[in-house]
């Protein structure tokens, strides 16, 4: 049976604003047409993004940043058939009792061409800092209040090593494991273990919701181009691994 089928409800964690439709787009929307409900854990605004050349340059460094791009985030998802959004840190993505907080964007730096590491200026409540014991008990607070049947996230190396995705990866696994609940990393390329789907009639649909991040890429055709200038075709593609429900964070 493909993990694509009879998924009552779907939980995504991802990182930052735009992720969940630059690598999951496609998928999400394959669950969406087949009836599964969809939800969306967004765990930092991507406040360190950078911003493509245009009329939104000016909010890099900016609060305003933030604000833009949950807007983005608010259109992208209505595009893709998202049923509902949640930050990490505010109720009910937060533990009963404390107060909510804000994960802030890590920031990254380049190591080599298509390898990304820390930042060695990330703020102090920046997500890849924060107690990875915190963040996993903010994830399972939604998990037990969603209850999906299967949570998804990048796998252990981030997809490309920014240090929110490796830490989203190993939080969502912890508290999927800690509630009893199938959790699946993204593949991006076939792999061992994995199941592999190409997905191209969603391609108008990932196409629309990669326009609504306006301030983070430029759709030109079939490709996107980073605020960094890194071109990219748009992707329908993607695998997913199934990891042992009893597996527990590194």
């Amino acid at each position: 049976m493909s993990l694509l089928d009879g998924q009552r409800s779907v939980l995504f964690v991802h990182a930052h604003p735009d992720d969940e439709t630059i690598s999951t787009g496609a998928l999400i929307a394959e669950f969406v047409a087949l009836g599964s409900r969809v939800f969306l854990l967004t765990c930092s605004r991507g406040e360190r993004g950078e911003v493509v050349d245009g009329p939104l340059t000016a909010l890099a460094g900016t609060e305003e940043l933030a604000r833009e791009r949950d807007q983005e985030l608010e259109r992208a998802t209505g595009i893709l058939g998202i049923t509902e959004r949640f930050w990490l840190g505010e109720p009910p993505a937060r533990v009963d009792g404390l107060a909510r907080r804000r994960y802030r964007d890590s920031g990254m730096v380049w190591i080599r061409p298509g390898q990304a590491g820390p930042a060695d200026d990330a703020a102090a409540d920046a997500l890849s800092v924060a107690p990875l014991a915190e963040v996993t008990d903010d994830v399972a607070a939604l998990i037990v209040r969603l209850r999906p049947s299967l949570v998804v996230s990048y796998d252990d190396g981030g997809g490309y090593g920014h240090p929110d995705h490796v830490r989203a990866h190993y939080a969502a696994r912890a508290a999927s494991a800690a509630t009893g609940t199938a959790f699946a990393e993204v593949l991006e390329a076939p792999a061992d273990g994995g199941e592999w789907f190409d997905l191209p009639q969603h391609l108008t649909v990932v196409t629309d919701a990669l326009r609504a991040h306006a301030s983070q890429l430029t759709v030109y055709g079939t490709e996107i181009v980073h605020s960094g200038g890194q071109r990219e075709a748009i992707g329908t593609s993607a695998g997913l691994r199934l990891w042992p429900v009893s597996a527990s964070s590194a």
